[in-house]
């Protein structure tokens, strides 16, 4: 008897380490994975406007910047103060530059490595909240092939390393039931969404306390989840005292008023939009996941009573309700609703991945999957023939028709593999619109700013003010010139009479502006620099 207990116990043993062996290896798979798709072509493209200019010359600036400057606790932009966000990850980047030098591939390199991190992360939430493992898997899955995600989460921009925390948060917090000691975590992951976006903290915070309060009411009267959130925001209490003793009232206006909770109620710079502007940004990039959305929705509302049906509602419901009422709307504020969106989808494939073999699929899946597969295949033809032939967007339309149109014939048979074929095509799909010029498609919305950022370089002294007839500011152009080009559309002829002005003129305004002693100095991209003749 004792000899077939410690059998009995071996085995268990063994069981388990061969278990933890397969989440190993699926964590590492994952994140292989994922680390491929982020980091391919990455600094292939220029900075786009308007954060990725921002928040690489504020790294840039710290990266220049003698240590006892304190420019790394009190940064700048442009040599003025910059209250508009934490530090956090523009030291990352300033910390990239000092290792790679300034360039797209550093600038973007720590949001995307962050945002990589966070596709193994959802799939160690989903094993803490689902029985099974295939869930979590699905859920991993398409997370990492939703297109939103791969392309905000490769930009220099701060939304996905604040989801990246805020998945740490909740792996923590989930992991607490079974052991206080993650209590910490918790308190480190609301700390670093803090030194990351400011008041995104408290709104995330809000999500994980409601979540706590429906499932585990018993950890809010725990003392280490407390001194857990005590420690986190130790740092964040720290930075704001100090910048508050630094800049006065002006930080209180600008950096906490005018830059973060105004928001709430205005537009600020005039990105506002109707209530339903982040249902409609769904709608648009959440293909073909979308398709399962709603029946995902609706297990979760039926199996309410289970926490990860409490965690994807309160989510879900919560983050969205409230970003929709802000005053300012962009398109990369949604950006944390996609993990609860993957999880909510991959509990439904994975219904479906269960059901009998074969099995009837509905009628509006296989007519959605048919639809897409047109619109592509027209899609890619078009790029064929059509005057503006594009090779890349060709492949990339073909790749995706190839993937819908079998996934269509799979599903009318009845086959389960049509769900492997969606994850597989729209994977292939992403990692070649990823090596091509497109995937920062806002680029094309402006004249390039590289060969006007060269000219300027080049024909004006360093700190140089450059004044422009276009009509607002593009932050990518201050970048690369390492210049202050201000927008004066309707100023340009009084900034003329400063001691030794520099215009940046379209063709028009220059034809068309009645200037004296003018000397070209440069021209590109359809744009004129130009300054006043040197008198002899």
């Amino acid at each position: 008897m004792h000899n077939q207990m410690l059998n009995w116990g071996d085995s268990k043993n063994s069981t388990r380490r061969a278990d933890s062996r397969v989440e190993a290896l699926w964590i590492l798979g994952l994140l292989l994975a994922a680390v491929i798709l982020f980091s391919i072509n990455l600094g292939g493209l220029p900075l786009r406007d308007w954060d990725e200019g921002t928040v690489a010359q504020v790294a840039r600036e710290i990266w220049r910047s003698p240590a006892d400057s304190l420019c790394w606790l009190y940064p700048t932009l442009g040599g003025e103060p910059y209250l508009n966000k934490p530090p956090l990850m523009h030291l990352l980047i300033a910390f990239a530059y000092s290792i790679g030098g300034v360039n797209e591939w550093t600038s973007r390199l720590p949001g995307a490595m962050l945002t990589a991190i966070s596709v193994p992360l959802l799939y160690c939430i989903g094993r803490e909240i689902f029985p099974q493992r295939t869930p979590a898997l699905f859920s991993a899955l398409v997370y990492l092939t939703l297109l939103p995600v791969v392309r905000h989460g490769r930009l220099a921009m701060l939304d996905g390393a604040v989801v990246c925390f805020f998945l740490l948060m909740i792996w923590c917090l989930l992991r607490s039931r079974r052991n206080l000691c993650y209590c910490l975590g918790v308190g480190i992951g609301f700390g670093l969404i803090c030194l990351t976006k400011g008041i995104l903290g408290i709104l995330l915070g809000a999500i994980a306390l409601l979540f706590l309060l429906w499932d585990t009411p018993r950890l809010l009267t725990s003392w280490y989840l407390w001194l857990g959130i005590l420690i986190g925001t130790a740092p964040v209490a720290l930075w704001y005292t100090a910048q508050w003793q630094h800049y006065g009232q002006s930080f209180t206006d600008t950096g906490i008023v005018n830059q973060s909770f105004s928001r709430i109620w205005a537009a600020v710079e005039d990105h506002a939009g109707p209530p339903w502007y982040y249902i409609l940004e769904i709608l648009k990039y959440a293909c073909p996941w979308l398709l399962f959305l709603p029946q995902g929705l609706r297990l979760a509302w039926e199996n309410r009573n289970l926490s990860w049906a409490k965690l994807v509602l309160v989510w879900t419901s919560g983050y969205l309700l409230t970003i929709s009422i802000m005053g300012t709307k962009l398109p990369w504020y949604v950006f944390p609703i996609y993990p609860a969106i993957a999880l909510v989808v991959g509990v439904q494939l994975a219904q479906v991945w269960n059901l009998p073999r074969p099995t009837s699929y509905p009628r509006a899946w296989v007519a959605f999957l048919a639809l897409m597969a047109v619109v592509a295949t027209v899609g890619s033809l078009y790029f064929i023939w059509s005057p503006a032939s594009d090779s890349e967007l060709q492949l990339i339309l073909a790749a995706a028709a190839g993937t819908m149109t079998l996934a269509t014939i799979l599903a009318v048979q009845g086959d389960r593999q049509f769900l492997l074929i969606l994850v597989w095509g729209m994977y292939v799909s992403l990692l070649l619109l990823m090596t091509s010029k497109h995937w920062v498609w806002e680029l094309a919305e402006a004249y390039p700013v590289k060969p006007v950022a060269a000219m300027i370089q080049t024909n004006t002294p360093a700190n140089q003010k450059i004044y422009t007839s276009y009509p607002y500011g593009r932050p990518s152009l201050n970048f690369y010139s390492d210049r202050q080009i201000i927008p004066a559309s309707t100023n340009l002829q009084n900034y003329w009479q400063q001691q030794q002005p520099y215009l940046l003129l379209d063709q028009s305004t220059f034809d068309n502006l009645t200037l004296n002693s003018v000397k070209q100095v440069g021209t590109a991209a359809g744009w004129t620099l130009i300054t006043k003749a040197s008198r002899e």
